[in-house]
């Protein structure tokens, strides 16, 4: 009781970051375990015309072409590794094939599944671009949502969807309906399988699934059933935010490498950090924008392991290698 006493004047949180500093929660404070990557590629300004964005929010890579949220332009722009523009889709609006805010891009089957947050829906084109169909509809209800971040898709084609403002995740099967969800609709929270506006959602190729719980400034990771397993993120990943090593200031994105290491945005610290699948922290890496605002908004990994990025305050992609 009396070393108990003897903190009794300091606030919870300095007792926390206290005891992160010096490595007991999580090892959130360590030296790198990998180098940082290296920018080796960028392209794109701000702007409507081919090549050019108004705060792109997304980004995913197939082994040749790279797809990218362009969202005030509600469109989604192609490129080739190179940066050289092939095509683009989408207009904004609210019809088939239009698009209101395409936010995290998932590419499964050859087909692109892109959330928009305006339309309160998910789109799925092919990857030449034509629309395919449409899943959800805006609501608090089963199969509905309230601006999707992000979806990942499972090999039987199930579909887990970040549902922002609905602080949950969903699982529905492909067709759209509803199987199950993670987190109370319309109440943040700060337990274990509790959300506080999750933006994106990534599977692990043992179909373990990784939540970017995105002002909850953490990760949370669920089993293939479907059990909470664990969470990282600051001390004991309740929420707290700063700049230090493995700890998050707004999740925005997230993605699994093919070495099934994982991959966060983190946005207002202009970074992207690296952990292995169990949340030990590997490395960060990232550049300070040029204008207002934050750079790392959304990320993939290639098959390749090249780490892609959009930099929102910058309006630029860039391709990140491991040095």
């Amino acid at each position: 009781m009396k070393k108990i006493a003897k903190w009794s004047g300091c606030s919870m949180l300095g007792l926390l970051i206290a005891i992160t500093l010096i490595g007991c929660a999580g090892g959130a404070i360590n030296w790198n375990q990998e180098p940082p990557y290296s920018l080796e590629q960028t392209w794109g300004e701000k702007g409507s015309a081919p090549g050019q964005f108004n705060d792109p929010t997304g980004i995913a890579v197939t082994d040749t072409e790279v797809f990218v949220s362009d969202a005030r332009n509600g469109r989604i722009q192609v490129f080739d590794y190179q940066g050289q523009f092939k095509r683009e889709f989408g207009t904004p609006g609210d019809g088939i094939g239009e698009l209101g805010r395409p936010m995290n891009l998932t590419i499964h089957n050859d087909k692109l599944y892109v959330p928009e947050y305006m339309n309160d829906r998910i789109q799925v084109f092919s990857l030449a671009g034509e629309p395919l169909k449409v899943i959800g509809a805006p609501g608090k209800g089963p199969g509905q949502f309230n601006a999707p971040g992000g979806v990942a898709v499972a090999d039987n084609g199930d579909l887990f969807v970040a549902d922002f403002y609905n602080h949950r995740v969903q699982h529905l099967k492909a067709d759209g309906s509803f199987i199950n969800q993670w987190g109370t609709t319309g109440k943040a929270g700060r337990s274990a399988g509790e959300f506080t506006y999750p933006t994106d959602v990534a599977l692990g190729k043992d179909g373990t699934l990784y939540v970017a719980d995105g002002y909850g400034n953490r990760v949370q990771v669920f089993d293939a059933g479907g059990d909470f397993l664990h969470k990282w993120g600051g001390p004991f990943a309740l929420g707290l935010y700063g700049p230090f090593k493995g700890w998050f200031t707004t999740t925005t994105s997230i993605a699994t490498g093919p070495e099934g290491n994982v991959f966060v945005a983190d946005f207002y610290n202009d970074r992207i950090q690296k952990f292995a699948a169990d949340g030990g922290y590997l490395t960060a890496f990232g550049s300070e924008p040029e204008n207002p605002g934050h750079t790392a908004m959304a990320v993939a990994v290639g098959n390749d392991g090249a780490v892609w990025s959009v930099n929102f305050a910058d309006n630029r992609v860039g391709r990140w290698e491991p040095d």
